[in-house]
């Protein structure tokens, strides 16, 4: 089961979590919790519904379906993170894996808020907290002091004072345009992963990445694992991004329904498609 909101470009919020967890191999409840204005580039507006409408969408499925995994994303309103808290304190037997995206575009007043209501109530409930390195920092150490950034542990340390158990953290810089993601606790790094940065502005990772974990997770895989695999998913759906609009490339979820073809009509094929503009990435036919 997960929590977002829908989005109208397809990058993230349930457009990401539905097509990243039906590619993985699990079944999508998708529990409606607001809607974006937005395109490829930017957020414009966000229009949440109402804490009761989204508590009624979840419980009718929670009371018909056995759900393996809840994953939540972007729930719009404190009084929202209240309902779907008391939802994972019901149902506390079932890992819960929540994302925590950049809110850069809300008004500084409203994030706050909402920020101090998912930290007081919702990582209690939450068994794996997922985010990028640069949000998770500002998030949970604002007052950090020291001269270094703070480690993926530093981070879990912070997470795991409000009850978060393992944290994934992405996007951890490293020199020679690397990034590290890694999986910890307060006292271990349980597993990481390098990837070379791309060079290009996407949309839609995290969503991407904590989708198919939770995936993964109800599939029954061990979460070192799941990680590990989810992690490895997102690289191929990166690598497989395309620009639908003039905006961010978003991730091709379902890079593997793409037909295989000789390799030199592939390129060909490409490069007829490059658009010109400043990412060197093809834009791709969406029909799968």
């Amino acid at each position: 089961m997960t929590f977002n909101a829908s989005d109208p470009s397809g990058a993230g919020g349930l457009a990401a979590d539905i097509t990243a967890i039906a590619s993985v191999g699990a079944h999508p409840l998708p529990i409606v919790t607001g809607a974006y204005a937005r395109d490829t580039a930017e957020v414009f507006d966000h229009f949440p519904l109402d804490e009761d409408a989204v508590a009624e969408q979840a419980r009718g499925i929670l009371e018909d379906v056995p759900v393996q995994v809840i994953k939540v994303g972007f729930l719009g309103t404190p009084e929202s993170v209240s309902a779907v808290a008391e939802i994972a304190a019901d149902y506390a037997d079932v890992p819960l894996i929540a994302y925590m995206p950049s809110l850069s575009w809300c008004e500084e007043g409203l994030a706050d808020l909402y920020l101090d209501a998912f930290r007081e109530l919702m990582l209690p409930q939450t068994t794996v907290l997922v985010g990028n390195h640069s949000t998770l920092w500002r998030w949970l150490l604002p007052e950090w002091a020291n001269e270094r950034s703070p480690s993926a542990r530093d981070i879990a340390k912070a997470a795991s004072d409000m009850g978060v158990p393992y944290t994934l953290v992405t996007g951890v810089p490293l020199p020679d345009q690397f990034v590290d993601n890694v999986l910890a606790t307060p006292q271990a790094v349980l597993s990481s992963q390098k990837f070379e940065r791309f060079d290009a502005m996407f949309s839609g990772a995290g969503d991407t990445l904590s989708a198919a974990l939770a995936a993964l997770i109800a599939g029954g895989a061990d979460l070192s694992a799941a990680a590990s695999e989810a992690l490895g998913y997102l690289d191929r759906c990166l690598d497989g991004g395309f620009r639908p609009g003039m905006g961010n490339v978003i991730p091709d979820r379902m890079f593997w329904a793409q037909p295989e073809g000789d390799a030199e009509e592939d390129d060909a094929a490409a490069d007829e498609a490059r658009t010109p503009d400043v990412f060197d990435l093809p834009a791709h036919d969406t029909k799968h």
